[in-house]
Order: C-alpha cells, then sequence, then structure tokens
C-alpha cells in the first residue's frame, strides 16, 4: 500500500463530505418542521460527536505511548478504547435492539483491532504487517458500512463506506507521522480528525432522528 499523501487525502475527504453533508442537512430541515421543540436532536449529535472523538483521542494515545515503548501506559489506553466503544455501540440500542449494538461493538473492535495491527507493525518497521492492517481496516470500513446502511435507509453505503476510508486513511497518517516525528503535521492531520468525527457523528445523528421521529417529538 502506498502511503497516504496528505493532498490525495484531503481531496478524498472532501469528495465524501460533499456527498453526505448534503443530505445531512437536509435531513435536519425535515427534523427542524417535524419537531421544532424538540432539543433531542441537538442533544444525540452533540453525544455522539463526544464518543466518535474520544476513539480518536484514545487510540492516538495508544499509538502515541506503543511506539514510544510506555506499555503501561499503552495498555491503560487502549482500556478506555474499548470502554468507548462499548458507548458508541450502546447508543444505538434505543433504536435497533441489544443484537445490533452487540454487533457494532464487534465491529468497532474489528476497526480498532486493524488499527492497532497497523500501530505495532509500524513500531516494528515491518512493511508486511503495516499493508496487511490496512487491508483489514478497509475491509472492515466496508463491514461497518454495509450494517448501518442496511438498519438506516438514510445512511447511504457508498457515502459511509468513504467516511469511514477517510477515516481508516486519518489513522494511518497520523501514526506514520508519529513514527517519523513529524508533530506539526500530525497536529494539522489531529484537527482533521476531530473535524471528520463530528461529520461522522452528525450525519448517524440525523439519520436515526429521521428514521425514528416519534422518539425525538
Amino acid at each position: 500500500m502506498k502511503l497516504i499523501q496528505r493532498n490525495a487525502l484531503a481531496s478524498a475527504i472532501l469528495a465524501v463530505l460533499v456527498g453526505i453533508t448534503t443530505p445531512v442537512q437536509a435531513q435536519h430541515a425535515e427534523h427542524e418542521t417535524a419537531a421544532p421543540n424538540s432539543p433531542k436532536i441537538a442533544q444525540t449529535g452533540a453525544a455522539l460527536r463526544d464518543l466518535w472523538v474520544g476513539h480518536v483521542f484514545w487510540v492516538r494515545n495508544v499509538a502515541v505511548n506503543t511506539l514510544g515503548g510506555n506499555t503501561a501506559a499503552a495498555t491503560a489506553a487502549e482500556n478506555e478504547v474499548v470502554a468507548n466503544a462499548r458507548l458508541i455501540a450502546a447508543a444505538i440500542d434505543p433504536y435497533y435492539g441489544k443484537a445490533a449494538s452487540e454487533k457494532l461493538f464487534g465491529l468497532l473492535a474489528g476497526h480498532y483491532g486493524a488499527v492497532k495491527q497497523y500501530i505495532v507493525a509500524t513500531a516494528a518497521g515491518s512493511r508486511t504487517k503495516q499493508d496487511a492492517a490496512a487491508t483489514a481496516l478497509t475491509a472492515n470500513a466496508k463491514e461497518i458500512a454495509t450494517f448501518l446502511s442496511g438498519a438506516n435507509p438514510n445512511l447511504p453505503f457508498a457515502a459511509l463506506n468513504g467516511l469511514l476510508l477517510a477515516h481508516g486513511g486519518h489513522h494511518i497518517q497520523e501514526i506514520q507521522q508519529l513514527q517519523g516525528g513529524q508533530y506539526a503535521q500530525e497536529a494539522q492531520t489531529w484537527e482533521a480528525m476531530k473535524t471528520h468525527m463530528y461529520v461522522i457523528a452528525d450525519a448517524l445523528a440525523g439519520a436515526i432522528a429521521k428514521q425514528f421521529p416519534e422518539k425525538f417529538n
């Protein structure tokens, strides 16, 4: 797998955002008409934003401490990654049930497993293992997009898959930059990652509110 270049990644993310933010904004307009006095849509979006930013925050801590050889700190951060994934999965329980929540948790665990595999491979300097991890990350993005788009018709598979692929690309880029001591560049990637998490969280919140309007009135 070729190293992800900054400009190419930025262009890919921009293309994905253009494809998904327009329908999401339209969905919010519809929700405001259906439930103008309900704050629950905004509250749900804010809660999901916090959870998804927590994901990248703790994964970054795993990467920093693994690459730095701090095993205890990396393990503590990994425990937080798992706890955060549990919370993200639990967020869909009220809408899709416990079985769906457990399914999503398993998929999120697969996502983190592929990212950790890439971190360990990078620390070891193994290009072959990096490529294998990137392949696993790509396959997992498709699985998550398939699951979520199947559960909610307001989440188009292609757009969601693109968002998740770009998210995986951010992880890879950040890990490479941390390993290479490119700290100023990694700071820019971190900001892009947070913004990208907001897009994913808002897309999920908008799609759920549109599918279950009775729960937001």
